[in-house]
Parts: C-alpha cells; sequence; structure tokens
C-alpha cells in the first residue's frame, strides 16, 4: 500500500466534497438581488464564477478518479507519467493561489485564512513522495 497515495486520493476527495457543496452554498449567499437595475451585469459575473467554482469542482473530482485508479487498481499504464502530471497540476494550482493573493488588496491573515494553497501544496507533495 501506498500510503502517500492514499492520503493525496483522500485529501483530494474530501476537497471535491467541501469544494462541491459547502463552497456552492457560500456562493449562493452572493447571488445578486433581483430586484436591483444593475441586475443584469452582476447576475451574469455571479453565474460566470460560480461556472468557474464548479469547473474546478470537475477538476477534484477527475483527479480523484485518477488517483484511486492509480492508487487502488493495475488498469492505467504510465502512472509514474500521470502521478508526475498529477503533482504538477496540484503545485501550479497552489502556485496560482499565492501569487493571487500576494497581488491582490491584502487583509488580516489572508495568507492563512484563504489558505488553499497549503492544501493544494499537500496533496502534490504527497502525490509526488508516492511516486
Amino acid at each position: 500500500m501506498n500510503w502517500y497515495l492514499i492520503a493525496a486520493t483522500v485529501l483530494t476527495l474530501l476537497a471535491f466534497f467541501v469544494h462541491t457543496f459547502v463552497g456552492d452554498k457560500e456562493l449562493q449567499v452572493l447571488e445578486p438581488n433581483r430586484s436591483k437595475e444593475k441586475v443584469k451585469k452582476e447576475t451574469v459575473i455571479w453565474t460566470m464564477s460560480r461556472c468557474g467554482w464548479h469547473w474546478i469542482s470537475l477538476d477534484l473530482l477527475f483527479a480523484t478518479l485518477g488517483l484511486t485508479l492509480i492508487t487502488f487498481t493495475d488498469i492505467l499504464t504510465n502512472e509514474v507519467q500521470l502521478l508526475q502530471i498529477i503533482s504538477m497540476y496540484f503545485f501550479g494550482y497552489g502556485t496560482v493561489w499565492i501569487i493571487t493573493l500576494a497581488i491582490s488588496r491584502s487583509f488580516p491573515k489572508n495568507f492563512v485564512k484563504l489558505g488553499q494553497w497549503i492544501l493544494l501544496w499537500t496533496i502534490s507533495g504527497l502525490t509526488f513522495l508516492g511516486i
């Protein structure tokens, strides 16, 4: 058993569920009030944000499926290359996240309060160690 890959798989699965269901509830709170004059522009922006949000949910689902297949089956070939890609993918996500935090308007402890980069780099590292 490769415990690094099991841990990466579990973290990715948990991230998928939290992102998909808890995150969507948080997004629904931000839905524009349809009685305002700017409803069209605000609704379009909110809808694009929600679509982008669930695009990431799908990424997390596919990453979970890929890690599950690699960790628990022998179905896939080139597993090392696939794990390298998954590791780089999560590292890239974490890097973009932390860069965006750095160039955005700061607030107290923003790197901790929006610390998803820690999770993303942890999954990346676990996947890399699992190779």
